[in-house]
């Protein structure tokens, strides 16, 4: 199923609990959204996960479905609360609790790329922001927790893995002597969005492929995770951060030579977590 929220790529035979998702790699920039922007086609992506949906769409031939945006991030971000409103882009918006995603610019609607580059010239309506989050945002939403939902019916239990990339640098401030630079970083809100023995699955599953993985610093989840992990009701989130300069050249924005060799180390990784969860009986027919 495509629109211009998302697509679902479904697996023939719904084996898994597991949902794979990548909401930071649309790429449909409209042309009246770009007119609107002082950035240029390529500066405007730097805050996109380029090419993350493409390392995960392979999960439907492992029994488990895809989602990935349409609309890019640069548009709406669908890893925030449709209540994360920027005043300092926003006509009409009041000023509320500190918030530091939406001070920094990155809210619901961004008013910022990477490195802080601004979007647009001056503020856009309520209006407009209103739209995106209506036509963008809410029919993301429903739509993966239906697919949750239908997973949940079928295996007794849901486990969302929620597909982003990382900036190399992203490692630098964190970094300490005699460690070893992690190529993937795993989020479950310090252990409050999925369960111990999912989130050891899923990073064995990565370091069986040869990945060095480490778990919530610095990223340790943002809405998507705080919003949908349940684990004590059997839904489980856990956020998946990829270095970007193992498959991509950061600067281009282009597959790098490794691109090829990075998505079939993944390709096993997908296989392996696609099997949480099997042979289990269904709590109920869907």
């Amino acid at each position: 199923m495509t629109t211009s929220a998302y697509e679902v790529l479904h697996p023939e035979r719904d084996i898994s609990c597991v949902l794979f998702a990548s909401p930071h790699s649309g790429r449909d920039y409209a042309w009246s959204f770009m007119r609107t922007s002082v950035l240029d086609e390529h500066v405007i992506r730097s805050s996109e996960d380029a090419f993350v949906d493409q390392l995960f769409e392979c999960a439907p031939q492992f029994g488990a479905a895809f989602i990935r945006a349409g609309a890019p991030r640069a548009y709406v971000d669908l890893n925030r609360a449709c209540d994360e409103l920027d005043p300092a882009l926003i006509e009409g918006v009041c000023r509320q609790r500190h918030n530091p995603r939406v001070a920094s610019g990155l809210g619901v609607i961004p008013r910022v790329v990477a490195n802080g580059r601004a979007i647009y010239r001056g503020k856009i309506s309520r209006d407009e922001a209103t739209r995106r989050i209506d036509e963008i945002w809410r029919p993301y939403h429903a739509k993966l927790q239906s697919l949750l939902d239908a997973a949940h019916r079928r295996h007794g239990q849901a486990v969302l893995l929620d597909c982003h990339s990382m900036p190399h640098e992203a490692m630098d401030g964190v970094m300490r002597a005699g460690m070893r630079r992690p190529d993937v970083v795993l989020g479950d809100r310090f252990g409050a969005s999925a369960s111990g023995d999912v989130v050891d699955r899923v990073e064995a599953a990565f370091v069986e492929a040869g990945f060095v993985v480490t778990r919530n610093t610095p990223f340790a989840g943002a809405y998507i995770t705080q919003a949908y992990g349940r684990p004590a009701r059997g839904q489980h989130a856990v956020q998946i951060e990829i270095d970007r300069s193992l498959y991509m050249n950061e600067t281009l924005i282009r597959p790098n030579g490794n691109f090829d060799d990075v998505r079939k180390a993944l390709r096993g990784v997908v296989a392996e977590v696609a099997r949480i969860g099997q042979g289990r009986v269904p709590l109920a027919a869907e």
